[in-house]
């Protein structure tokens, strides 16, 4: 019966981990690669429309990225799930990795309003999705395997029945 309803909470447990991965991996790109909290203090000399103009497309061509990325991430969270892997390390791979092919792979159309070429940009996103996906649901994965194992008491040790004197060798 527990395994049964660890395996229910997994279903919910690792949709919403995997969402918080794509908002950690979406915020990392958004203000990390393409700078949006310089157009957004002001620092770079733009219209209103024109920002907003940016921010739909750049929103836009980035969720598709990081779905793409997430696409491919799921990969090593099946396998994560499937042989409890909880490394904090794996999962942190597993988004950069992720997130590098994803990026490699799916690459964006032409006309995007930046180049997408910030590989450094790129894998931060997939390191930050992948910390927030452990921090959310890898800690403890697989539902097979129980956060802690039950202990069984030691045996106690058999007491020896109390031993017959030998006999006296014969001269």
């Amino acid at each position: 019966m527990d395994s049964l309803l660890r395996l229910l909470l997994r279903f919910v447990i690792v949709p919403l981990g995997m969402i918080c991965g794509f908002i950690a991996s979406f915020v990392v790109v958004l203000f990390g690669y393409w700078r949006i909290g310089d157009l957004l203090a002001g620092n770079v000399d733009v219209e209103a429309i024109a920002l907003f103009d940016a921010l739909a497309a750049a929103s836009y061509l980035l969720m598709m990225v990081v779905l793409a990325m997430w696409a491919v991430a799921l990969i090593g969270v099946l396998f994560a799930e499937a042989f409890a892997v909880r490394s904090w390390i794996f999962h942190v791979a597993n988004g950069a990795v992720s997130a590098w092919l994803a990026a490699s792979v799916f690459a964006p159309y032409a006309q995007a309003p930046v180049p997408f070429d910030g590989n450094l940009y790129i894998v931060a996103a997939g390191l930050a999705g992948g910390l927030a996906y452990w921090l959310v649901a890898g800690w403890n994965a697989g539902f097979w395997k129980p956060l802690r194992a039950e202990r069984l008491p030691a045996p106690l040790p058999q007491a020896q029945p109390a031993s017959q004197p030998a006999p006296p060798p014969a001269p």
